[in-house]
């Protein structure tokens, strides 16, 4: 693949190939003068009858290649890892345009030019690198910019460069000259695809397959793939998570059920993984059947939104396998009544106990009633919190407490009894 001069590298081709083959056709004795091959804006192009005849290259836009927009997608896996460098693909949309000091001078030019990118509409790998790496004469020094090109790598890329005109319109192009605020010229519409441009970062790469299936100890023959009929597939699969009570969160050291199937099997353990926090914990499983599980969430997870996935040894098989990831979060319970409760005129202070234990960088407020209060800053994991409500209510009112903690709330309704009620969660203001 080439790189991030590829773009550059390819004006630089195609104006060496205007340049040569306008020399090969001797165009100096059609026109009687001099050419002069450039490749810069129309608008800095001299009109000046002076100078020489002049072809100009202008690259005026630059689009998605459509056939290589997808290649090597996804790039990453889904904890964000980059397992592959997809190239950036580029189609690059032109204008050549025809400058002459005398009469039928720009038609020569132009005539000219479009018969050498008809004769040419695949460039050869040999004439890239010729372009970008000439031979110096006399000693003479390339300009900085083309010592930069040799590069840029176009030449190895996987496509070659395929020149294409393309049909402008006249109110397209009466636009396209009014913005480049320009004089209209004799002028040319070309594409050329496709420039593939490549970052050579490190990815995950995974190891090849030895064999397809186990490999049979009598024979040393592979057993394959395997085959199966019915709509459930024979691999450990989960398919719900379910904390205890009914409620849409688990809580620390209460119990979640998983319900899958083909969760049966040797060492199998459930593991926890949150991103935010970079933290994962595998816990080992004991009892339950091939179709449900149960476990008990650990005092010292954090509250945040964890992955769950589980592995296994299924029978008959030597080695492990891994389920898919289902989400669950994990709210934080507060401690009540409060640690502490202080009224200072208008203002009352709270310093509560939370389970599990804050940790630095986690968004924490106490909802007290409807109104909404941020806790203090932590800088070290702490499980308790310092609030303040300014303007508070009278002594003696009493409100409902929910704590939250990146965006996950604790427990408040009662969804076992009927009707589903507010669990006894209240501070009462001093």
């Amino acid at each position: 693949m080439s790189n991030a001069l590829a773009i550059a590298a390819v004006t630089a081709v195609l104006k060496d190939l205007l340049d040569s083959g306008l020399i090969d056709h001797a165009i100096n004795d059609a026109l009687g003068a001099g050419v002069m091959v450039s490749a810069g804006a129309p608008d800095t192009v001299s009109l000046d009858d002076k100078t020489a005849p002049q072809l100009n290259l202008f690259l005026h836009q630059v689009t998605p290649n459509p056939a290589w927009r997808n290649a090597a997608l996804p790039s990453r896996d889904s904890a964000g890892g980059r397992i592959s460098n997809p190239p950036l693909a580029l189609d690059l949309h032109y204008l050549l345009t025809a400058y002459g000091r005398a009469d039928l001078q720009a038609e020569v030019l132009l005539g000219y030019a479009l018969q050498l990118l008809h004769e040419n509409p695949v460039i050869p790998r040999e004439a890239i690198r010729r372009a970008l790496q000439p031979e110096i004469v006399d000693g003479a020094i390339l300009p900085t910019i083309y010592q930069s090109l040799r590069s840029a790598d176009l030449a190895e890329q996987v496509e070659l460069l395929r020149i294409t005109p393309s049909a402008i319109g006249s109110e397209e192009m009466s636009r396209l000259w009014s913005a480049l605020q320009a004089r209209y010229r004799p002028t040319a519409a070309f594409q050329v695809s496709v420039v593939l441009i490549e970052s050579i970062r490190p990815a995950r790469s995974a190891l090849p397959v030895l064999s397809r299936g186990g490999v049979e100890p009598a024979s040393g023959r592979e057993r394959g793939i395997s085959v199966f009929t019915g709509k459930v597939p024979p691999l450990p699969t989960l398919e719900a998570v379910i904390p205890a009570g009914g409620h849409p969160v688990a809580t620390s050291g209460s119990e979640v059920r998983v319900d899958g199937h083909h969760l049966d099997g040797a060492d199998r353990h459930v593991t926890l993984s949150i991103a935010a926090l970079q933290l994962s914990r595998s816990l080992a499983i004991d009892g339950g059947n091939s179709n449900q599980i149960r476990f008990t969430v650990p005092p010292d997870l954090p509250a945040g939104l964890y992955r769950l996935s589980m592995s296994l040894l299924r029978p008959q098989d030597d080695h492990a396998r891994t389920t898919n990831q289902l989400p669950l979060a994990l709210a934080p319970t507060p401690v009540l009544p409060p640690f502490s409760a202080v009224r200072d005129g208008t203002t009352v202070t709270l310093m509560m106990d939370v389970v599990p234990a804050l940790r630095p960088g986690q968004s924490v407020s106490l909802i007290l009633g409807d109104h909404e209060l941020s806790a203090d800053p932590v800088f070290a994991p702490s499980s308790r919190l310092t609030f303040k409500l300014h303007n508070a209510p009278a002594p003696g009112t009493t409100h409902l407490v929910r704590l939250r903690v990146d965006g996950f709330e604790s427990t408040i309704i009662d969804r076992v009894s009927t009707p589903v009620s507010y669990l006894d969660r209240r501070i009462t203001l001093p």
